[in-house]
């Protein structure tokens, strides 16, 4: 079966996204998933485990299993340790949830050059322990953030005999059915403090003038509203189901179907070629509209960095594609709700930062 558990597709915190875009990244990442691994996934991982009941709801509606999150995310007692524990859901349906020890995943995510051995900070953090222990911390870890992550990780699943036992979520599942209810605490993350202020309105995570981050977010879901239109409109009398589309469109991006072939399957007619290729730029245009609301556009500091000129680019590629598909023209609008967003390092505003982006990108054929 394997240990692996599926993310959503990109990056997305989720409890910000509305629930058709939490559809999409959940089942876009299951697809992917399923393309790599040949098989369903049990388990996702929350990007910044962040999380909400909406969000949990989509992933049972989906097939999935269980998640993880921290254990400063969750209210009530952790008698099985790190469970796994039932939380109760609409219609008192339940969702499982297995709970990281948040000291000692953080140990390994922030002070690993200090540790020691692996299997030794790993026998002594440990011992006495009866119930389930889970650490749990981003993949980056291991060799991008610590260059000797690899070597650790490696060490860490081959611990000495009768020291401890390594164990799949998946497996233990199995063995071990949820039978203690918890609560979440919804609208948090393990890497912000401020519930999901960090990706929204700016909090004290990261230092200087985060109001950028406010009106970021605000002319990414504008322009969002906006892209979507004007695909609905577009579809209008030739496809039965446009989110539905979208959501299958996965497979085209994979390189599993053929984009054709997939418009012939949800056309209520015999698609002219003209709409057929404008179908196909809006479908693209989908992703890259996806692509825009990565979380981490809006996890560090500046707006003048990498990061939020990767989203603003997404966002710059969507509106290029939605007008060759449709006509419809977003640049001076979503421009006007950068403009207030300003970088405290060299001054430039969301909009000259989209001016730069805009005259620098490729043009289409």
């Amino acid at each position: 079966m394997g240990n692996a558990i599926a993310q959503s597709a990109h990056h997305t915190i989720l409890p910000l996204a509305r629930r058709r875009d939490k559809v999409t990244q959940v089942y876009w990442g299951i697809q992917s998933f399923q393309h790599r691994f040949g098989r369903h996934p049990r388990g996702m991982w929350l990007p910044e485990m962040a999380v909400d009941l909406a969000t949990l709801e989509v992933l049972a509606e989906a097939g999935l299993t269980f998640t993880i999150l921290s254990s400063e995310q969750v209210r009530g007692p952790l008698p099985r340790g790190a469970g796994p524990y039932r939380v109760r859901l609409e219609a008192n349906a339940y969702f499982t949830v297995f709970v990281r020890d948040r000291d000692l995943s953080n140990q390994v995510s922030f002070a690993m050059p200090s540790l020691g051995p692996a299997e030794r900070w790993a026998a002594e953090a440990l011992r006495g322990r009866t119930a389930l222990t889970l650490l749990a911390t981003d993949g980056e870890t291991f060799g991008h953030h610590h260059r000797e992550g690899v070597d650790f990780l490696d060490r860490l699943l081959r611990p000495p005999a009768g020291a401890y036992e390594v164990v799949t979520l998946t497996e233990y599942l199995r063995a071990h059915p949820p039978m203690e209810e918890i609560e979440i605490l919804q609208n948090t993350a393990w890497s912000c403090a401020h519930g999901l202020a960090r990706w929204s309105t700016g909090c004290a995570c990261t230092p200087g003038d985060s109001r950028w981050k406010a009106i970021l977010r605000a002319a990414m879901d504008l322009l969002a509203e906006e892209i979507d239109a004007a695909y609905l409109d577009l579809a209008h009398g030739w496809i039965r189901d446009p989110w539905r589309l979208r959501d299958e469109y996965i497979h085209v991006v994979l390189g599993a179907m053929e984009a054709p072939a997939l418009l012939r399957e949800f056309a209520d007619r015999p698609l002219p070629s003209d709409v057929e290729r404008r179908l196909l730029l809006a479908l693209q245009a989908q992703v890259h509209r996806q692509r825009m609301f990565a979380s981490c556009g809006w996890f560090f500091e500046d707006l003048d960095g990498l990061e939020p000129r990767l989203v603003i680019r997404q966002a710059a590629r969507a509106i290029e594609l939605i007008e060759q598909a449709t006509g419809v023209a977003l640049a001076t609008g979503y421009r006007r709700a950068l403009a207030l967003a300003r970088s405290g390092r060299t001054g430039k505003t969301g909009a000259q930062i989209f001016d730069e982006i805009w005259a620098a990108r490729p043009r289409l054929g």
